[in-house]
């Protein structure tokens, strides 16, 4: 009998292994970086939650912020993922060492357009930058929507137009390498220099824009059109929403891991499970709007695709490696000249 028993061990041990495997994590900790949207993040960390066991901690900032706390944390990372916004912060943090390469075997399920070819980032939704203006304030002063990039600059528009602040926003960001990559560095500056005179003021993220404009506080926003579609969906239907004729830019929202973050498991799993089409159609139950980057997943009907606008050939790489550079220069020559 006894001999039996020994016989029987290492089956008993397989099958515990395959029924571990098979079974739902049920233990782990997770701590996140957001840079979409707080209702989107709920979301999407609660089925993640529900679906894992693991228990998740978010912190909700704009891109600019995310990337300045983690390198403030380099030596002692606290968090282990950073969870949506422009993939161009996430370049930056690449150059930097501050990310951690992982490609995921649902990573094939995301066109290589909208992902990093080493695994630092991943694509989960993508979103173009529009003019998002207030229709009963455009009938107040006698202006049509405006079509191109200089109607901004038309003296109607004075002290009304507002956008993001590209050094803490990653949609203000978005804004500065469009019209960079668009015109040139010179002519690109030389408009905000101008620009700048138009507007009221530059907000720390690009998520407070559409209310904004929706309350009348603001004739026109410079913003993402999907954040737009949000407020409008949410009853400010005074919202109307174009692009600008010379061309516009698009963000890619990314999800990436922290180089040297604590409980990598559990920080796989999450990327895992966000690049899935499952996970990527929440957010429209979520009141979000997005394009999204996983092949199987349906994108929401009031989402703008790019394919049917005039985008720049936007080079996300690009703009990353050069962002530092270019809110040095814009924050000298047109911030604060």
């Amino acid at each position: 009998m006894r001999r039996g028993y020994r016989r029987a061990l290492p089956l008993l041990s397989a099958c515990l292994l395959f029924l571990t495997a098979c079974s739902p994590e049920r233990t782990g900790e997770l701590t996140i970086y957001a840079g979409l949207y707080e209702d989107h993040a709920i979301k999407a960390i609660e089925t993640f939650q529900k679906e894992t066991g693991i228990k998740v901690s978010y912190v909700r900032m704009s891109n600019g912020e995310i990337l300045a706390r983690i390198r403030a944390e380099r030596d002692h990372p606290r968090t282990s993922i950073w969870f949506g916004g422009p993939a161009d912060t996430f370049v930056q943090a690449k150059n930097e060492g501050l990310l951690a390469p992982y490609v995921s075997d649902n990573a094939q399920l995301i066109d290589d357009k909208y992902k990093d070819s080493e695994g630092y980032w991943t694509g989960i939704y993508a979103g173009s930058v529009a003019f998002v203006s207030n229709k009963a304030w455009l009938q107040e002063v006698g202006l049509n929507p405006p079509q191109s990039w200089d109607d901004l600059l038309n003296p109607k528009y004075k002290g009304m137009i507002a956008m993001p602040d590209p050094r803490s926003s990653g949609t203000g960001y978005t804004v500065l390498a469009t019209l960079v990559q668009l015109w040139g560095e010179d002519r690109a500056f030389a408009y905000f220099k101008q620009l700048n005179q138009q507007t009221g003021a530059y907000t720390s993220t690009g998520s407070v824009l559409g209310r904004n404009v929706g309350m009348g506080e603001v004739g026109t926003a410079i913003m993402f059109s999907h954040d737009a579609v949000k407020f409008y969906k949410e009853g400010f239907r005074n919202i109307v929403i174009g692009f600008p004729s010379e061309g516009t830019g698009y963000e890619i929202g990314a999800v990436g891991i922290i180089d040297g973050a604590p409980n990598m498991r559990e920080a796989r799993l999450f990327v895992d499970w966000a690049l899935t089409k499952e996970a990527q159609e929440l957010g429209k139950f979520a009141g979000n709007f997005q394009l999204l980057t996983n092949r199987d997943a349906v994108s929401p009907e009031e989402a703008f695709p790019l394919d049917d606008l005039n985008t720049v050939p936007y080079d996300h790489d690009w703009a990353g490696t050069n962002r530092e550079r270019l809110l040095e220069k814009w924050t000298q020559e047109v911030l604060n000249p």
